[in-house]
């Protein structure tokens, strides 16, 4: 898994900073649940896991990877808007005096979204079933880094598709050491996490009142 920056800024003190929110927007997802779960129940079968009395070993591959496809998918759009709140919080440095000089770079805010995210971001993330925020956002981040859109599952080996994870990881860590940055954490620096939709009536909201 990513490796944490080893440098941290110690001339912030208790001073808190409001970043933009993390706004999660719905995908459209070619494949249902139903495939997903297809997919997991393939990998079983291939690992032994579960009898496979009926199908092919060509044929579980097929699925499991239709379903590694799919999770791709998924995690390139959810990327697109983790990058997206990384560059908003970028502008924010920008255009603080106190922050504007410590070197806070993009890195910085990818590690304090995987690595240790406001607890309350986390409770949200597991209210929503996600079980490993921090693979999933390292990931995602990785997908939406290497590519500019999600390429047709033609392009991609076979290879890739089966050990996508280990890729993603090993291209996170990269992106990571790209450029020295120091650590922060969410003492000083606070964000909230909607969905979309619950980001919009929450505007309506405020906006109606």
């Amino acid at each position: 898994m990513a490796e944490h920056p080893t440098t941290s800024l110690k001339t912030l003190g208790d001073q808190v900073w409001d970043l933009p929110p993390l706004i999660l927007h719905p995908f459209s997802n070619q494949l249902g649940p139903s495939e997903l779960l297809q997919g997991s129940k393939a990998a079983l079968m291939l690992a032994g896991l579960l009898p496979a009395p009926s199908e092919d070993r060509d044929e579980l591959t097929r699925k499991l990877l239709t379903s590694r496809y799919a999770e791709i998918r998924m995690l390139f759009f959810v990327g697109k808007d983790l990058l997206r709140w990384i560059d908003q919080c970028m502008d924010l440095v920008g255009r603080t005096e106190a922050l504007a000089p410590l070197g806070v770079k993009d890195q910085s805010f990818a590690s304090l979204l995987v690595y240790s995210p406001p607890k309350a971001v986390v409770a949200k993330l597991q209210k929503w079933g996600v079980a490993n925020p921090q693979s999933v956002f390292s990931r995602a981040i990785a997908m939406a880094s290497v590519f500019r859109e999600v390429p047709p599952v033609e392009f991609l080996s076979d290879e890739f598709l089966m050990h996508y994870h280990n890729f993603a990881d090993h291209l996170f860590v990269c992106q990571q050491h790209l450029a020295g940055s120091p650590e922060i954490s969410a003492d000083n620096f606070h964000f909230e996490l909607y969905a979309s939709g619950e980001y919009a009536r929450l505007l309506e909201k405020e906006w109606g009142e």
